[in-house]
């Protein structure tokens, strides 16, 4: 499991999930390594549970979760609220995003409804420093099928950011399948890897999550990620450097988000 800086394209950690246990115990091992203050904090399914999301605000740092529908009463809750407001005929909530993703196999729309009332909604009361919550509606049509299929997915946020930097924010986590475990898949082929050994396995991981971040940084070249390591392979002063050749500090900015 690793933290994910989106805005710089940084790893920024990693824990190694145990194979007698899941994500869950190891979110707040790594949340806790992390500098979390003045950040917004997106996780994966599995980080949705009320105990992880009381670490974040205690950490001056904000959550945005989204809520599954194992969370019976609460989910169940959300349904009959945006569904009234946005979903039926008459509905008078009016999204803040309404776009259309074109590809070439197809096409989405994404609708992005808020609602501060919501989050005041007794379900939720256990839900610790709950300001928003966000119904994303996601309409997707795969070209020259004619299929349409259509899902709602509602996530719970204690930022008070304004709810385009939400709806961003959950953009870039959507993106951290292709830009982080996709590159080590493709580029540094993870899964393809016969280690058995979890030191090994653990330690190679940091490897490659360090070898990214410096190839990944590099701004002097256009040329593949591919190139850029056979590059670093050749040349041992490599450090990833910027048009100048000067060295480019691998910093990150308080204000920007972490994501794991």
């Amino acid at each position: 499991m690793s933290a994910w800086a989106s805005g710089q394209g940084l790893v920024l950690g990693q824990r190694q999930v145990d194979s007698k246990s899941n994500e869950i115990t190891a979110i707040p091992e790594l949340l806790d390594a992390l500098a979390l203050e003045h950040t917004l904090v997106t996780l994966d399914a599995m980080g949705g549970q009320k105990a992880i999301a009381q670490r974040i605000p205690d950490r001056q740092a904000g959550y945005l979760l989204v809520l599954k529908a194992n969370h019976g009463h609460a989910y169940a809750a959300l349904q009959r609220h945006f569904d009234g407001l946005s979903f039926q005929r008459g509905a008078t909530l009016r999204p803040v995003v309404d776009k259309f993703d074109e590809t070439r196999d197809r096409l989405v729309r994404r609708r992005v409804f808020v609602s501060a009332e919501a989050a005041r909604l007794p379900a939720l009361a256990e839900w610790p420093n709950l300001r928003t919550v966000l119904a994303i509606e996601s309409i997707r049509s795969v070209n020259g099928h004619g299929k349409v299929k259509a899902d709602i997915r509602y996530f719970l946020s204690s930022s008070a950011a304004n709810v385009l930097v939400l709806a961003q924010a959950i953009r870039r986590h959507e993106s951290i399948g292709n830009n982080l475990r996709g590159v080590l898949d493709v580029n540094f082929r993870e899964d393809d890897s016969c280690l058995r050994d979890p030191t090994a396995v653990r330690n190679l991981a940091l490897l490659r999550k360090i070898a990214l971040n410096l190839v990944g940084r590099d701004r002097s070249t256009k040329a593949s990620l591919r190139a850029k390591r056979k590059r670093a392979a050749w040349d041992d002063d490599y450090n990833g450097t910027d048009t100048r050749g000067r060295f480019r500090a691998l910093t990150l900015p308080a204000a920007h988000p972490q994501e794991s």
